[in-house]
């Protein structure tokens, strides 16, 4: 086995691996090994950030940690080595191997190869990938050959010239130095009689002057220009401040610019995308839920939903999936490149939700299969998981239809902007108390404001209002849970 056989199975890299989609890049957000440190096969190494979510990265292979090729905050590409490793720290040092120009093996500093064998300790060459480095600059000096006709004595007798470095084949020797210049006034001025004639007449010493005439010669309008007084630069006015408006602020030492990457970047370029290819249509509808609000609380308190997260969310998701079962044309997407509607057959169920690195939208694959208890028991890992960061490609794949829950917020709904490739969003707006007509009275309800956003090319709008329609009828009376479901 060559050298350069056996650093290559020693020194192995982690590359940035695409962790989901076709993903292009990463941010390395935290590192939890350092050089040095021993790591083990499936072993936790770093957390990254992608466009969709944040992701750990196991490394497969045994060994200590070589090198870190980048710091916390690095964007870094997919197949980009991250990190090296020695598979054997206690081999000693890696055996050098010859490389020629082309070869792209990587060593790490303190194994790369030494000199070449022939090179002299002392004369400090250094090693590089690629041929050696220049040998430092020689004090000593060759011996001058006698120049012909010159005499042995005379040879002997001559000042010695200041040493010069030799040429050794990497490089030139340095240029002569230029002889010192005369001080000035020491140096008598060129300059033709009529010139000094009228140096003198105006009182300038012609040593002082810069000379611009052919072989250093001072011309009469050398003289002249340095008999002229120095200009005066004129003064700017000073500003006067108006007597009336603001003044002016500086407002960049109060700007913070933040870079745009990660999930907020991939979030950005989606809804532009998403805003200028499908054509929105968003309604509304405001609906009394105060039985819904009910049906909650006794929820809460029945034996089979112990322990799972109940909240108005869950009991409007269940809805909506009643009015898609409903409307299953509703559930379909837009086929640009062939041309075709894809009807689905399965609702994979997304929920926007806001996380410090942004918005996301993971989905509960097949929820339209789901019953109550099994509903809510996603929802709350969904929704923990996202909180914590912890949300992965796969979950975030796939959506068919979204709910945004903007009510969280005191807000009483928005027209919100589809998710890539899906066919519609519905917001749901916060609950108030309000009055109501009510069997024939006004009474105070339980009151909220739903917005549904359709894909116009998928949905016309008799289908969006019968699936809005639906959702409020369920939300309404929610025993139809049981009638329609």
């Amino acid at each position: 086995m060559t050298a350069s056989t056996a650093n290559d199975q020693r020194f192995r890299e982690f590359k940035m691996p695409d962790v989901g989609e076709g993903l292009t890049e990463a941010e390395i957000l935290k590192w939890y090994v350092a050089a040095g440190d021993t790591v083990s096969d499936g072993q936790v190494v770093c957390e990254v950030e992608t466009a969709k979510a944040a992701v750990e990265l196991p490394i497969p292979f045994d060994g200590a940690v070589h090198e870190l090729r980048f710091d916390e905050g690095a964007t870094v590409d997919v197949g980009t080595p991250i990190i090296v490793v020695d598979t054997r720290p206690g081999a000693g040092p890696a055996e050098p191997a010859p490389t020629v120009p082309d070869q792209q093996t990587y060593y790490p500093p303190k194994d790369r190869p030494a000199a070449a064998e022939g090179e002299a300790a002392g004369e400090g060459r250094q090693a590089m990938l690629v041929g050696y480095g220049a040998a430092p600059s020689s004090t000593k000096r060759r011996a001058r050959k006698p120049q012909p006709g010159a005499s042995a004595s005379s040879a002997h007798s001559a000042p010695s010239a200041p040493a010069q470095p030799e040429l050794n084949g990497h490089g030139a020797a340095p240029a002569p130095e230029a002889p010192a210049a005369p001080a000035a006034g020491t140096a008598k001025a060129l300059a033709k009689p009529p010139v000094r004639k009228l140096a003198k007449d105006l009182g300038i010493d012609l040593a002082s002057v810069t000379a611009t005439g052919p072989d250093g010669t001072v011309t009469r309008e050398d003289v002249h220009a340095a008999a002229a007084p120095a200009p005066v630069e004129p003064q700017a006015a000073p500003e006067i401040a108006p007597e009336t408006g603001p003044r002016p602020v500086d407002t960049a030492a109060r700007e913070v610019r933040v870079p745009i990457k990660g999930v907020r970047k991939a979030t950005a370029q989606a809804m532009v995308a998403s805003a200028f290819t499908a054509p929105h249509v968003t309604e509304f509808v405001t609906v009394d839920v105060t039985r819904t609000m009910k049906l909650v609380q006794e929820l809460k308190s029945d034996p089979d939903m112990a322990g799972l997260r109940v909240n108005p969310l869950l009991l409007v998701a269940k809805a909506f999936l009643v009015a898609i079962r409903r409307h299953p044309e509703v559930n379909a997407a837009w086929d640009e490149a062939n041309q075709e509607i894809v009807r689905k057959e399965y609702v994979n169920l997304g929920i926007a939700a806001a996380t410090p690195r942004g918005l996301i939208v993971p989905n509960i694959k097949d929820a339209g299969a789901k019953t109550l208890p099994e509903l809510s028991a996603a929802l709350g890992d969904l929704v923990a998981t996202a909180r914590e960061g912890k949300t992965s490609p796969a979950d975030m794949a796939g959506g068919t239809v979204t709910i945004t829950n903007v009510g969280v917020f005191g807000v009483d709904t928005g027209t919100p902007i589809l998710n890539p490739g899906e066919s519609a969003i519905l917001a749901f707006g916060t609950v108030k108390l309000q009055p109501w007509v009510h069997k024939g009275k006004v009474k105070p309800r339980q009151v909220t404001t739903l917005a549904l956003s359709f894909d116009h090319r998928l949905v016309d709008g008799e289908l969006g209002s019968k699936v809005l329609a639906d959702v409020a009828a369920v939300l309404e009376h929610p025993k139809r849970l049981i009638t329609w479901g």
